[in-house]
């Protein structure tokens, strides 16, 4: 491994992160499951692609099959639900499955080089994992400072409400509810 397959992966985990829930194009259901025959079909297919291969070469094709079927179901979720932690699923997936290639993909060395090479992987899946947490943590950080945020402007929607009486007061007290999503 160079410092360019180094920065690749990190580079493409890091425009995830900056991804938002809001950015995130939903798809509907029926979308959702002729994708995920879709994805289970490619999968098939590549697969025994790999059968016309031998040794670690067949061992890796099918890693990367796997692989690729798993990063893929896992952003099809994402796509399908616009969550968070699916995002966040997503990234892990990569993680996982960028490891679980780049590991098998070593098999084909001996010695120092397979162990290096080993550790290399592993550190690019640790980075790549915790970058995925820094995004669960950020998206969280973000939910809960949005929070705080229509708390607050509610309470000053409520103190408005407080000038009013009768009706008036009433119907300003349900506007407030009804504006900032809060339980009538």
């Amino acid at each position: 491994m160079n410092i360019h397959s180094v920065l690749k992966p990190a580079a493409a985990i890091a425009a995830l992160l900056l991804l938002s829930t809001a950015q995130s194009a939903m798809i509907t259901k029926a979308e959702y499951q002729a994708s995920k025959a879709r994805v289970s079909a490619d999968y098939k297919t590549e697969k025994s692609a790999c059968r016309s291969l031998s040794g670690n070469s067949q061992d890796v094709c099918i890693e990367e099959a796997k692989a690729k079927e798993k990063v893929a179901i896992a952003e099809l979720e994402y796509s399908f639900t616009g969550k968070t932690e699916d995002r966040n699923k997503a990234l892990v997936a990569k993680a996982e499955s960028n490891y679980a290639v780049a590991k098998e993909r070593c098999d084909d060395k001996a010695g120092n080089d397979k162990d290096v090479c080993v550790k290399e992987a592993k550190a690019l899946e640790v980075r790549a994992l915790s970058d995925a947490k820094m995004g669960k943590e950020i998206g969280e950080a973000r939910k809960d400072a949005s929070d705080d945020k229509r708390d607050a402007d509610y309470k000053v929607a409520l103190e408005r409400c407080d000038s009013r009486a009768g009706d008036a007061k009433t119907n300003c007290v349900s506007a407030a509810k009804s504006r900032f999503g809060m339980p009538s």
